[in-house]
C-alpha cells in the first residue's frame, strides 16, 4: 500500500501499454496487427487464384489474339447487355429493398414479424428454379424482361436485409428534432434518414448488380446472351479457353469498377451510437389510409418470389408422369448438401472476418487492396473459378483435385464478398470508442479484437455465415465441375434432371432446396426482426 509521501506517488504516473484513445485510434488504422494481416491476405490470395489463372490463359497465345477476342463487335453487346440487366436489377431490387425495409421496420404494419421473415425467403430460391418455374408458366417470357424477372425476385433481399438492419440502428432522435424543425415525414427521410442508409444500399446494390454479372442458370433458361452465357458456350465450343479467359477478364474490370463506384458512392458514411444501451426503438409510424395498399405491396412481392414458384413445384409434383424420383436418393442428396454448404460457410466466413475488420477499422493503401481482392471472384462465372482450381490443383496440388476441399474452396472465392459486406458491417455498427477503451486499458490490438469488436459484431458476422450458407446450396455451376466423383447436390440433381427434359423429376430436388435453404432464411428473417 502506497502513502502519500510514497515515492510512487512522486513519479509520473505511468503510461498504459497502450497508447491513449485517440493516438491509439491513428494508430490501428495505421498498422493492422500482422496476423489479421496475414489471413486477410491469405483469403486475398484464394481470391486472386482465378485472375493468375485468367491472366496465364488470355496471354497464352499473345495479348494481340486476346485484344482481337476483347474488342470483338460480339463483346462490346454482350458488355452492354449484361451491364443493361444488372442496372435494371439492380434498380428494382432497391425500389423492393428500401420499401419493405421502410414498411417492415419503421411502420405499424399489420404482421409485422411475418411480413418480415417472408421478404426474406427469395434467398432460398435459386435463380434458375425462379427463371424455370416463370418460364413453364408463360414460354413466351424469354429474353431480356424473363431473366430481368427472375433476377430481380431473388435477388431483393440482398438490399432488403441490410437496409433493414441500418434502419434499427439509426436513432431516432434524429428524425424527431427534425420533425422538430417543421419538416415532414418525407423530407424528413430524404434529409436525415436516406442519407444514413446509402452505405447499406449502395453495398447491397453492389452483392445484387455482381450476382446478377455472374448468373448463369437464369440467363441460359431464359436464353438471354450475357457474358456468363458467352463464356460458358466459349469453353463447351472449344478446346482453347483463350478467348472465354478474354471474356472472363472483360467481367474482373467491369467488378473492379461496380466496387469502386460503390466506394465512391460509400464514402466515408457511417454511422453509429456512442454507447448499446443509449438509443431506444422509434416509434411505429401508423399508416392510416395507406394500411391496404401497404399489406397489398408486401403480399405481391412474397407471392411473385416465394408463393409462385413453390406452387408451380407443386403443381409439377401433383400432376407430372415422370416423376421417378427415390426418396432415399433425395435424403441423402440433401444431407451431402448441407454439409457442403456449412463447410463452405463456415470457412468463407473465417476467411472474410479478418478482411471485414481491417475494411472497417483501417484506413489506406492496404486495406482499400485487400477489400477489393475479396471482391475480384465474386463475379467471375462459377465455371471459371472452377477452371481456375483444376488448373492450381492439376499443376500444384494433385491430392485435391476431384476433392471436396477444392470445392469448399470454390465457394469461399464466389461468395467471400457476401460474407464481408456483412462483416464490414456490423463492425461499422459496433462503437469503436469502446475499442479506443479498451486500448487505453492495456489491452493488445489482438484482445480489443476478440473480446470487444468481434462480439459486438457476432449478430452481423452470423447473419452473414447465414447467407453463404444458403448461397452455397444453390451454387451450380463449381458444384457441377468440382463435386467429387458420385457425389450430387440438390442442384446437381435438379440441373441434370432439368436438362433431361423430367421436369417433374426435378420438381422434388427443387422443392427440397427450396425447402432447406428457407430454414436459414427464416432464421435470419427472425434475427433481423
Amino acid at each position: 500500500m502506497t502513502t502519500p509521501d510514497s515515492p510512487v506517488r512522486k513519479r509520473p504516473a505511468p503510461r498504459p501499454a497502450a497508447a491513449p484513445a485517440s493516438a491509439g485510434r491513428r494508430r490501428a488504422a495505421a498498422r493492422p496487427p500482422w496476423p489479421l494481416l496475414l489471413t486477410a491476405c491469405l483469403a486475398g490470395a484464394l481470391a486472386l487464384l482465378p485472375l493468375g489463372y485468367l491472366a496465364v490463359r488470355a496471354l497464352e497465345r499473345g495479348p494481340a489474339f486476346a485484344w482481337d477476342v476483347i474488342a470483338d463487335e460480339r463483346t462490346g453487346a454482350l458488355l452492354l447487355r449484361s451491364l443493361g440487366l444488372a442496372a435494371v436489377v439492380v434498380a428494382a431490387c432497391l425500389v423492393l429493398g428500401v420499401s419493405l425495409a421502410w414498411l417492415t421496420v419503421r411502420t405499424a404494419l399489420p404482421g409485422v414479424r411475418v411480413w418480415s421473415v417472408l421478404v426474406t425467403l427469395p434467398l432460398a430460391v435459386p435463380s434458375y428454379v425462379a427463371a424455370f418455374t416463370w418460364l413453364s408458366a408463360a414460354p413466351r417470357l424469354v429474353g431480356f424482361t424473363g431473366a430481368a424477372l427472375a433476377m430481380t425476385l431473388v435477388s431483393f433481399p440482398y438490399v432488403y436485409l441490410p437496409v433493414a438492419a441500418a434502419l434499427r440502428g439509426i436513432d431516432p432522435a434524429q428524425e424527431e428534432v427534425s420533425r422538430s424543425l417543421g419538416n415532414g415525414a418525407v423530407r424528413t427521410f430524404l434529409r436525415v434518414v436516406l442519407p444514413q442508409l446509402r452505405p447499406a444500399a449502395a453495398g447491397g446494390g453492389l452483392l445484387v448488380a455482381l450476382y446478377v454479372l455472374s448468373d448463369f442458370g437464369a440467363v441460359s433458361l431464359m436464353r438471354y446472351d450475357t457474358f456468363t452465357r458467352g463464356i460458358y458456350t466459349s469453353y463447351r465450343a472449344s478446346f482453347d479457353r483463350t478467348p472465354a479467359a478474354a471474356l472472363s477478364a472483360v467481367l474482373v474490370v467491369m467488378t473492379v469498377a461496380l466496387v469502386a463506384a460503390e466506394a465512391r458512392t460509400r464514402g466515408r458514411a457511417g454511422h453509429s451510437r456512442t454507447g448499446r444501451g443509449t438509443a431506444r426503438p422509434a416509434t411505429p409510424l401508423a399508416l392510416g389510409r395507406l394500411r391496404l395498399p401497404a399489406l397489398a405491396w408486401c403480399g405481391a412481392v412474397v407471392v411473385a418470389a416465394v408463393g409462385f414458384p413453390l406452387g408451380v413445384l407443386g403443381y409439377w409434383l401433383a400432376v407430372g408422369s415422370s416423376a421417378t424420383w427415390e426418396p432415399a436418393l433425395l435424403t441423402d442428396t440433401a444431407l451431402t448438401t448441407l454439409g457442403v454448404a456449412a463447410a463452405g460457410a463456415a470457412l468463407t466466413t473465417a476467411l472474410a472476418l479478418p478482411v471485414g475488420v481491417i475494411a472497417a477499422r483501417h484506413r489506406g493503401r492496404a486495406a482499400h487492396l485487400l477489400e477489393q481482392a475479396a471482391y475480384a471472384g465474386h463475379a467471375l462465372p462459377g465455371i471459371t473459378v472452377a477452371l481456375a482450381l483444376v488448373f492450381f490443383a492439376v499443376r500444384y496440388a494433385r491430392p485435391l483435385y476431384q476433392e471436396l476441399p477444392l470445392l469448399v474452396c470454390a465457394y469461399a472465392v464466389l461468395f467471400l464478398p457476401v460474407a464481408v459486406a456483412a462483416t464490414r458491417a456490423a463492425v461499422l455498427q459496433a462503437p469503436p470508442v469502446l475499442e479506443d477503451v479498451a486500448r487505453s486499458l492495456g489491452r493488445s490490438p489482438l484482445k480489443v479484437l476478440r473480446e470487444v469488436t468481434v462480439p459486438l459484431a457476432a449478430p452481423g458476422v452470423a447473419a452473414g455465415a447465414a447467407l453463404v450458407f444458403v448461397v452455397c446450396m444453390k451454387e451450380l455451376p463449381a458444384t457441377l465441375l468440382l463435386r467429387p466423383t458420385g457425389m450430387d447436390t440438390l442442384a446437381s440433381r435438379l440441373w441434370t434432371e432439368t436438362g433431361a427434359g423430367s421436369f417433374a423429376a426435378a420438381a422434388p430436388y427443387a422443392a427440397a432446396l427450396i425447402l432447406l435453404a428457407a430454414v436459414p432464411s427464416y432464421l435470419l428473417g427472425r434475427h433481423r426482426t
